[in-house]
């Protein structure tokens, strides 16, 4: 009787242990099946490097790649290249992360039928993106290696995503052969993967902090000789300003006030204020990672902190990062995060649907409201309101210096201040000198279109 009795326990221990074993491999199957179906190099689902199901279109409906049979690009050979650094190419140099990150839901697999959307139409995959402000992005840069960034900062999706130079997928060049220098850089994608000097762009922030720790500033002056004596060091201006308001030394981009609020706000505040605006820290989203911003004033002496304040010493920004602080300032203090990836339609089943996220409270609505009505002065009264037709646009160019002998790159970084068309954007020119006469025209071009293609949906 205890013989039989201990094989009574003994089976149901088995038996429990085996209920466990399936309950534990069905909870993974349900959280992980997707992942296991779609990893890197499936014959399943890849050929070679690329996604083999599948289409993209942009948030018209303008096909972009269809990977059902083969792998089929645009028909515009302009779309095709400026499309390119955001879907990758046929042989891998450039990854698209965006499609390995929805690769599940692209193939049709649900984890109740399999992969069954390989049998019943490949899905298809929603950019936020708009084919024809990419392509109007990339002829606006010409020959200029650099990128164009759009978003609108209530909802968080990205308009445009441009990096140059680029190439046709479907007519590789001999990149290797080059001797040209068109091509540098052509595999790193200058929106999401690198970080730049942001140049007097970065002034927007300094203003915003020296209001928010100082108080107001309205009655407050500031003199430019065009030099000044730091600590047996001397900063430069680009030009001797005089006696100037915080409006006037916003629009002459006076170097010697914006070091000298620098100084007032202190390293240590200054940081903390970079910090918050998440500036130093990279964005995830979409299966892409941002490079990360530096803001490092730890061994600063006086005169490496009054060149932060105005965008150089070791400043660096992300520019996709970047529109965010655009966003909480044209927002009012929060913004909506980026994205890229709208949806996934075609799954019943299954698919994706964006969900919205904010950066939280990360200014006062004064501040906001202070720092935007400088940027719209600049426009009025320094690159001229004509180069935005109808848009009230608030901006801040920049000339980044980045060593002797080398051509400055152009920026320039803004928003419009507008219910109907919540744009935030960001123009880097490497090499193009000025900001505001290289970047700002192609914001001008750029946000037409990006209005344009708003009014159509």
């Amino acid at each position: 009787m205890k013989r039989i009795s201990h094989r009574t326990v003994l089976m149901l221990i088995l038996m429990g242990v085996l209920v466990a074993g399936v309950a534990f491999f069905t909870l993974r199957y349900f959280l992980h099946a997707g992942e296991w179906v779609v990893f890197p190099g499936s014959p399943h689902v890849y050929s070679g490097s690329n996604l083999s199901s599948g289409r993209v279109t942009d948030r018209d409906g303008v096909l972009l790649l269809d990977s059902t049979d083969g792998r089929v690009y645009a028909e515009d050979v302009d779309i095709r290249r400026a499309t390119l650094h955001l879907l990758g190419d046929r042989y891998g140099y450039i990854s698209a992360p965006i499609l390995d990150e929805y690769a599940d839901d692209l193939v049709g697999f649900n984890v109740v039928n399999g992969l069954f959307g390989q049998d019943q139409g490949a899905n298809t995959a929603v950019l936020s993106i708009s084919a024809q402000v990419q392509k109007t992005a990339l002829q606006a840069l010409g020959n200029h290696h650099g990128t164009v960034g759009v978003y609108n900062y209530k909802t968080g999706e990205i308009l445009c995503a441009v990096t140059s130079p680029t190439y046709d997928p479907d007519n590789m060049p001999d990149i290797e052969g080059d001797e040209t220098g068109a091509y540098d850089g052509v595999f790193l994608n200058r929106f999401f993967q690198t970080s730049t000097v942001p140049g007097s762009i970065f002034k927007i922030v300094t203003a915003a902090a020296a209001l928010d720790t100082l108080g107001d500033l309205s009655q407050r002056t500031f003199t430019c000789n065009g030099t000044w004596e730091i600590g047996g060091d001397t900063m430069v201006c680009n030009g001797t300003h005089g006696t100037q308001t915080l409006a006037q030394a916003f629009a002459n981009s006076c170097n010697i006030a914006f070091g000298q609020l620098a100084l007032e706000v202190g390293p240590e505040t200054l940081e903390a204020y970079v910090e918050d605006l998440g500036i130093t820290e990279s964005l995830s989203f979409d299966g892409l990672t941002t490079a990360a911003g530096s803001f490092d004033l730890s061994d600063a002496v006086d005169f490496e902190v009054a060149w932060a304040g105005c965008g150089q010493y070791n400043d660096l920004i992300n520019p996709c990062q970047y529109l965010t602080v655009m966003g909480v300032i044209a927002n009012g203090g929060e913004a909506a995060l980026p994205y890229i990836m709208d949806r996934v339609e075609g799954n019943m089943l299954g698919g994706y649907q964006h969900g919205k996220v904010t950066t939280g409270r990360v200014m006062e609505r004064w501040v906001t409201d202070s720092v935007a009505q400088l940027m719209r002065g600049n426009v009025l009264n320094v690159y001229g309101a004509w180069q935005f037709p109808d848009l009230e646009v608030c901006a801040k160019s920049g000339t980044a210096e980045l060593g002797p002998g080398d051509t400055p790159n152009a920026t320039f970084a803004g928003f419009i201040r507008d219910e109907n068309y919540p744009l935030a954007f960001i123009v880097i020119v490497e090499h193009g000198g000025a900001g505001s006469a290289a970047a700002a025209p192609i914001a001008g071009q750029v946000l037409n279109a990006c209005v344009a293609a708003m009014d159509a949906q």
